[in-house]
């Protein structure tokens, strides 16, 4: 077998492991082979290392820049690009007022195409190489998405039986058979994707989870997210056959197979000790979306404050999501600050958003051994964002704020920050 050829990339680099650790090396080198990464250590020891190896042609320095790992949005429509920043007095009348609307443009294909090649162009722009992602609920859509998507994404049309627009609604059976069609077709790519219990029949949530299981593919819905939506989902299936003594909304999708190790329950937030139980005994993870959760004069849906220390304290994992469009901005250094903001109270960090915003979401999807962070052997995937001409961190930490805080005020900061984007090792066309 040949020798693939090796490349070496020098700047500050972060290399997050966990909540609390993230390697730092303000001269690092990052040497690639093929794919993967050979190593990554401070420069000093590379070149000690590497030297003989090293020349014009191999070697990019990005002078005063960090190398960091690909972000995964662990939650995201990225048929709702057009509605993230439109005024949102609250879930449920968003949802019906521009979100709908907008999802039904996607049935016309040609349509669909266009909007996905402009928006996954866009993803790559913003660093995000791997999460979670919604669809509309046509066949076409997923096809496009699918195509376009650069990166570990799992996607899936959004299902929707009852309590939806006519332009929206399928029936249970045509529901299944587009489920078992695109199974077929995507394998694990595809995820198993009810909106919510309120569109979702039960039927259709049962006997799909059975196959997205049998195929090992993901699940994921909403949960929790706001009173109101408790409220309702509970009044709809109390009034169905078997649900009359359901006592949370945890409870209708454990009934219904929605829960699991390949499960993803976006949102969250208004969870009681019991419900986070069960999801820490069914391994079923949560994404928590905090821009889209923020109060509305800062653009989110103001659905409440995810408790992040009782959700660990639980055992039950979580990363970080954008949820475009109820989130307002694609970037994930923008769901990072928010984060933080939020939970400064309850010691949130930056060091900790990036874990969550990058190997925490590979590991939840069965590919943290693969991607995820900078470790040797993993993919080379990873970011180049330049650091403001007067930042000289002295850690990970320090170096986060540098990047992160100057954008607090104008957030459509957080859009241009990132300059290259490589893939297995490839630049990827921004």
């Amino acid at each position: 077998m040949a020798t693939q050829k090796m490349k070496f990339y020098i700047a500050t680099i972060l290399n997050p492991q966990n909540d609390k650790e993230c390697d730092f090396y303000t001269n690092g080198l990052l040497a690639v082979e093929g794919t993967k990464i050979k190593d990554v250590l401070p420069l000093e020891k590379g070149v000690k290392k590497y030297g003989a190896k090293m020349n014009k042609r191999n070697t990019t320095d990005f002078g005063h820049a960090v190398i960091m790992p690909g972000f995964f949005d662990m939650h995201f429509h990225w048929v709702q690009d057009d509605v993230r920043e439109m005024p949102k007095d609250s879930l449920l009348e968003w949802l019906e007022k521009y979100t709908f609307p907008t999802e039904m443009k996607f049935a016309d294909k040609a349509y669909a195409k266009k909007r996905a090649e402009l928006f996954f162009q866009k993803l790559v722009r913003h660093g995000t190489l791997g999460g979670a992602c919604y669809s509309s609920i046509h066949e076409h859509a997923v096809d496009a998405a699918m195509k376009k998507a650069k990166g570990h994404f799992v996607i899936g049309n959004v299902i929707m039986n009852m309590n939806s627009p006519e332009a929206l609604t399928q029936s249970e059976e045509s529901s299944l058979k587009l489920t078992q069609k695109l199974i077929k077709k995507f394998g694990k790519k595809h995820c198993f994707t009810p909106r919510f219990a309120i569109t979702t029949t039960p039927k259709v949530m049962k006997e799909g989870s059975k196959m997205a299981d049998k195929a090992k593919c993901f699940k994921q819905t909403h949960l929790s997210e706001t009173p109101a939506e408790i409220d309702f989902v509970l009044s709809i299936y109390r009034n169905l056959p078997g649900f009359e003594k359901v006592k949370s909304y945890t409870e209708i999708y454990e009934k219904t197979g929605m829960l699991g190790e390949r499960s993803l329950m976006g949102h969250g937030i208004h969870l009681s000790s019991k419900e986070l139980q069960t999801l820490s005994k069914t391994k079923t993870s949560v994404v928590h979306c905090p821009t889209s959760n923020a109060p509305i004069e800062e653009k989110g849906l103001g659905s409440g404050l995810f408790n992040f220390k009782q959700v660990e304290k639980s055992k039950v994992r979580w990363a970080l999501g954008s949820d475009i469009g109820g989130g307002p901005f694609l970037s994930m250094f923008d769901v990072m600050r928010s984060f933080v903001d939020q939970h400064k109270k309850k010691e949130a960090t930056f060091v900790k958003a990036l874990y969550r915003s990058t190997l925490a979401g590979a590991e939840i999807l069965g590919q943290g051994k693969a991607t995820g962070n900078l470790n040797k052997g993993k993919e080379a995937s990873f970011i180049v964002v330049p650091l403001p001409k007067d930042s000289n961190p002295k850690g990970a930490e320090a170096l986060l704020s540098d990047l992160i805080t100057p954008h607090r005020k104008d957030r459509h900061g957080y859009e241009g920050l990132v300059k290259d984007v490589y893939f297995c090792g490839k630049a990827l066309s921004k």
